[in-house]
Order: C-alpha cells, then structure tokens, then sequence
C-alpha cells in the first residue's frame, strides 16, 4: 500500500502528506497498528495537514505529539489544517511585544 500521509505519534489529531492530494481522494492513514480512511474535504498540498479527526474549535492541534496550536473553529476530519483555521503556539512573531 503506497502512504499518502503521515502520523508521526500516537497522541496526533493531524497527518502529513507527503503528496499533493485531492479534495474527495480516499487516504488510508496508520495510526499506530490502526488503520483508517480518511475522505479528504479540501486539497491538500504536499507537506501540510489535514485532520484525522474531528477538532473542536480552541481544542489544540498535536503534530510529532507536541501541542502546535490551537483550532480557530471546529474543524471536521479530512479538513486542511493550516492558518486559516488554527493559531500557532510558535513563531508568533506578531504576538511580540512592541517596545
């Protein structure tokens, strides 16, 4: 079986892709022994997220089990998961504080 996606760690709410895939292509996701299929909503650029369960919104998104940010709406599974709908815990330079 060719893997479309990746689940880094257990406690993960998001895959990675590791091609471009198309809004309605059908995934098969290993989730630690555990197989699922996921219908994608959206594309999803190669690289990027997408959801492999449903995330309620200002639940936090867990990439490599570690907590990147938090969910700006409720978010469905097989969602695109990006900035449009979450605010990263890192790199927020915009959050600084101006001197």
């Amino acid at each position: 079986m060719l893997k479309l996606a990746v689940v880094a760690h257990e406690k993960d709410n998001v895959a990675t892709t590791v091609k471009d895939l198309k809004k309605g292509e059908s995934v098969i996701v290993d989730i630690f022994g555990k197989e699922d299929r996921i219908t994608l909503n959206e594309d999803i650029p190669f690289g990027h997220k997408f959801a492999i369960r449903d995330i309620k919104k200002d639940d936090e998104i867990t990439k490599y089990g570690e907590e990147i940010g938090q969910a700006t709406k409720d978010i469905r599974c097989g969602d695109y998961v990006h900035v449009h709908n979450v605010v990263s815990e890192r790199g927020r330079g915009d959050l600084e504080v101006q001197k």
